[in-house]
């Protein structure tokens, strides 16, 4: 039996972690799904995950505001480790950091180039082409625009102990160092209003995501550090 793992990038569960739930596994808003998410745009049962000949696969179960993988509307999908399932507002990416990390390694070996074209608006996969290459167009998504805009930066919180400020010191000095790398790999040439991303460095920035979702899940008391 197969096993799944989810980490929820945005919605309102963002931060949570489903690890290694045994397939098949549903997602939905009602109780009953091995996934409930708080997320009024999802349906009462809107996908399953089920294992069919060693593959994952994906059924949308008529779901009334439909399915992303990758940005592309679905109704039946392989997964591969590294997409990234929309339904209603949540976000979610498919599969442990390590099973990631091997995806992308079988790439490498198989000579499979890891950087293509990407629209956030329309994900849309090219004929012949791994679904997770794409070309990264910021601002081309309003959407994309408005869930990562904060108009301002906040404040940092006051009457903090000497051991919490150190705490809150070292996740800033992680995600800094983890966002320096991506930025220093980016090389947006004169005149182009957008630029590539190599496949690696898009999981990472997913990775951090997932951290920072965590951080905030945590912070707001949803868990217990």
């Amino acid at each position: 039996m197969a096993e799944v793992t989810l980490r929820v990038l945005d919605g309102a569960d963002r931060g949570r972690v489903f690890d290694r739930l045994s397939t098949p596994v549903t997602i939905g808003r009602e109780e009953g799904n091995s996934v409930q998410l708080n997320d009024e745009r999802i349906s009462r049962f809107h996908i399953k995950i089920q294992e069919d000949e060693g593959r994952l696969v994906l059924t949308d179960l008529e779901s009334t505001n439909g399915t992303r993988v990758n940005g592309e509307d679905v109704q039946l999908r392989i997964l591969r480790f590294g997409d990234v399932i929309a339904l209603g507002r949540s976000v979610l990416l498919f599969g442990t950091k390590d099973q990631i990390v091997s995806r992308l390694d079988q790439l490498r070996e198989s000579g499979l180039g890891l950087t293509g074209d990407l629209d956030p608006s329309n994900m849309s996969q090219h004929v012949g082409a791994d679904p997770m290459d794409f070309e990264l167009k910021w601002g081309a998504s309003e959407s994309l625009h408005s869930s990562l805009h904060i108009p301002t930066a906040p404040e940092l919180p006051s009457g903090l102990s000497p051991g919490q400020a150190a705490q809150i010191s070292e996740i800033f000095e992680f995600l800094h160092l983890q966002s320096r790398t991506l930025v220093q790999s980016v090389s947006l040439p004169e005149d182009e209003t957008h630029f590539k991303i190599d496949l690696v460095q898009w999981q990472q920035l997913l990775e951090l995501q997932s951290h920072l979702a965590e951080y905030l899940r945590k912070i707001g008391g949803s868990e217990t550090p």
